[in-house]
């Protein structure tokens, strides 16, 4: 069963295993991260951790039995009780409900371990997969969001109340 982790300096070359992967897949819905983030990935991989340290944002890896990472959870922007999500699973594990299933637990974690009362995602709306995951795990949509808040594409923010 996977189990969802808190991001540690040990996950470091399996996240980077697991970006590389599904880099192509990624860029179809989401902008590519760039080659520099990935030439420089020790220094991203470290600054993530330490905004995680200083309690910034929090950072989880779905990691499988036997070790790979499947997906990447984050809480990040937290203010007033409000925080973002994003999320990202490996290609081959999509259309199986382990996005679905890892949101609902890490919003029972926001609530609990962060003391979070709310959390907003947005997604493009050329990503139907993403917005299936959000509207299963009782986000509700909540208005438009720009090409600012989306690499340059538009679409939905989503809301969902922990409380």
């Amino acid at each position: 069963m996977p189990e969802l982790k808190r991001l540690d300096a040990g996950h470091a070359p399996e996240v980077l295993a697991f970006e590389l992967a599904n880099r192509a897949y990624f860029a179809a819905s989401v902008p590519d991260r760039g080659d520099d983030y990935f030439d420089r990935f020790t220094d991203r991989f470290s600054a993530l951790l330490a905004e995680q340290e200083a309690g910034i944002c929090a950072f989880y890896v779905l990691v499988a039995d036997d070790g790979p990472v499947l997906g990447r959870f984050n809480l990040y922007d937290p203010e007033d009780g409000t925080a973002h999500l994003g999320y990202r699973v490996a290609q081959h594990v999509t259309g199986r409900g382990v996005a679905t299933a890892t949101v609902r637990e890490l919003c029972r974690m926001a609530a609990e371990l962060h003391g979070l009362r709310t959390l907003r995602a947005a997604t493009a709306l050329e990503n139907a997969a993403s917005r299936r995951v959000l509207t299963k795990a009782g986000f509700k949509p909540v208005g438009p969001a720009g090409p600012a808040d989306l690499g340059g594409k538009q679409g939905t923010w989503y809301q969902r109340d922990l409380e």
